[in-house]
């Protein structure tokens, strides 16, 4: 039984997702035909790191701005 919580425990340490650093970048382009570019670091598992930075994507009658981990 001992030997089975010890090796669930280290099994659960190889699957864990650990934090990092990723760049989010973001382009903005508006109608006059302007670009700008803006870069975040987001630290935070891929999978939630990917949406955070998606969220900052927008868009309006003026600008369009497009996020994605780099």
């Amino acid at each position: 039984m001992k030997k089975t919580m010890i090796l669930g425990a280290f099994a659960s340490f190889l699957f864990a997702s650990c934090a990092k650093d990723y760049t989010c970048k973001c382009t903005s382009v508006d109608v006059v035909g302007g670009n700008s570019s803006t870069t975040t670091t987001i630290k935070d598992t891929k999978k939630d790191a990917k949406a955070a930075c998606e969220a900052l994507s927008s868009s309006n009658a003026i600008v369009t701005k497009t996020c994605t981990i780099q």
